[in-house]
């Protein structure tokens, strides 16, 4: 019995490490604009399911080579981006812009370090790589997402960390990387590729699900999105969910979610109300039905509160 057990076992690692290329079939490049193309991760929130596709990864093709957006939750997907971005052109991909240091952006940049890539990012994102939650982070997702994520994923460094803005051209077309964090996470940054209007946003902006609040700063991510909205972007492609090219509607999503989140809990906390009674108490009616509610959603709420009560301490009496 012990030995039929183990050749159980067997044979499901093997059918499940057979089945670590099936990715490919899902990463399918979405023409945004004449040089824009995404990927469009899976609603929900990362698991074995979905094999960690879950997030929006996006590259520019120029004449003088490929500039890709975030690298996607695992290394496997990030190769089967580089295959997908083949199928489109035979441009080098010089260099990959990073959104921000969440797994499900940058798990899939040794992909693209191996093919010579220049990675650029904000410096926040050291203070990432230095936490205490990165490793654990890895550990769980090595639990989770396995094979896709395993012993050889490693996280890595930027080639180039940015200290603010910046411009650059490649190829005749010009690329600005704005920073707007702190807001979902400390490093946000947004690339515009200016000759199409395009505006890829990192986690700035979910469609189509619920946002990963986290421990973010509410009131600083919708100053992001204000931001954002200057730059008038004609096609705006999300961190999670569909390209629109109504921007501006496309924008309300999250900042509406935003609001409410504050509202809700802001009123909680001027009432003196505990959160299990507040959360109870709260009609979720809009959201309720929408992937990665039941994931998200509850530690959404209840990191807005203890947010909400440090504003109310720290407000001039």
């Amino acid at each position: 019995m012990r030995f039929l057990g183990f050749l159980f076992l067997l044979l499901a690692a093997s059918a499940q490490a057979g089945d670590i290329g099936a990715p490919d079939n899902m990463l399918k490049p979405i023409k945004a604009s004449a040089h824009c193309y995404y990927v469009q991760g899976l609603a929900g929130a990362a698991s074995s399911a979905n094999q960690g596709f879950m997030s929006n990864a996006g590259f520019v093709v120029t004449p003088a080579g490929v500039v890709v957006f975030d690298s996607l939750g695992t290394p496997v997907l990030a190769e089967g981006l580089i295959r997908a971005i083949r199928k489109v052109t035979s441009q080098p991909i010089k260099r990959v812009i990073v959104s921000h240091y969440h797994a499900d952006h940058i798990y899939g940049l040794q992909a693209f370090k191996a093919i010579g890539a220049e990675i650029w990012a904000h410096q926040g994102g050291k203070e990432y790589l230095a936490s205490e939650e990165a490793p654990l982070r890895m550990k769980q997702r090595r639990e989770d997402l396995f094979p896709w994520v395993d012993e050889k994923t490693r996280l890595l460094s930027a080639d180039r960390w940015l200290s603010g803005d910046e411009n650059f051209e490649l190829g005749g077309l010009h690329f600005s990387l704005h920073h707007v964090g702190p807001a979902h996470s400390s490093e946000d940054m947004a690339m515009l590729v200016k000759e199409d209007g395009v505006l890829f946003t990192g986690d700035l902006i979910f469609k189509g699900r619920v946002p990963y609040v986290g421990d973010a700063d509410s009131a600083a991510w919708l100053k992001a999105l204000d931001r954002l909205a200057t730059l008038k972007p004609s096609y705006l492609i999300p961190g999670h969910g569909a390209a629109a090219p109504d921007a501006a509607a496309t924008l309300q999503f999250t900042r509406q979610y935003l609001q409410y989140l504050r509202q809700t809990m802001g009123r909680a906390v001027e009432n003196f109300v505990p959160f299990e009674e507040a959360y109870a108490g709260t009609s979720w009616k809009k959201y309720e039905k929408m992937p990665a509610f039941h994931e998200a959603n509850r530690s959404n709420a209840y990191n807005t509160y203890l947010l909400m009560e440090k504003e109310s301490i720290e407000r001039p009496k």
